[in-house]
């Protein structure tokens, strides 16, 4: 498959790295935020209300809150210590690796911590429910449309590439 755009692989590297890093961007400010708010929450008055149960969760979407933070931060890390190496195209790879586990874990930390905080004042069926619905939009949003997107785009590819003439020089997918 030919690139509709005109660049070498040194160019593609580094646009991908800019464009990596600049979505991880926007990202990690929600996650730095949610950690430093679950950080503070067992210190307030209300948080023993959440029973036994509702501090397991907490402490769940702590961690995973932790760790979402670390791999959604590693790329720019490792950018920095692998720089000038001329291995872009195994940090870009590395990064969306990053990206994607990093996303799951804020999937789990944000249900977890709509859980706790449902818990803390609605019944544990409401927190559940509204934890699942959490983990419903995340899926859909961050991970079932977008696999489901490639899909459809690599099937258009494949039947462009079966036409007699092949492909067209340039495509437009709009979604």
């Amino acid at each position: 498959m030919s690139s509709e755009r005109d660049e070498t692989p040194r160019e593609r590297a580094d646009r991908e790295l800019v464009e990596m890093l600049q979505g991880l961007r926007v990202i990690v400010a929600g996650v730095q935020f949610l950690f430093a708010f679950l950080l503070t929450l067992p210190f307030s008055n209300g948080f023993k209300r959440v029973g036994h149960l509702g501090q397991w969760i907490f402490y769940l979407s702590l961690i995973t809150a932790a760790c979402a933070s670390i791999c959604l931060m590693a790329p720019a890390a490792q950018h920095r210590m692998l720089f000038h190496s001329g291995r872009k195209d195994l940090l870009v790879s590395r990064s969306n690796r990053y990206g994607i586990a990093g996303t799951l874990a804020l999937t789990v930390s944000m249900s977890c911590a709509v859980a706790v905080a449902a818990k803390g004042f609605f019944s544990s069926w409401l927190a559940a429910g509204t934890a699942a619905g959490v983990i419903a939009v995340c899926g859909w949003a961050w991970f079932l449309q977008p696999i489901l997107t490639r899909r459809r785009i690599a099937g258009a590819r494949k039947e462009e590439e079966a036409r007699p003439g092949g492909p067209p020089a340039r495509r437009t997918v709009i979604d």
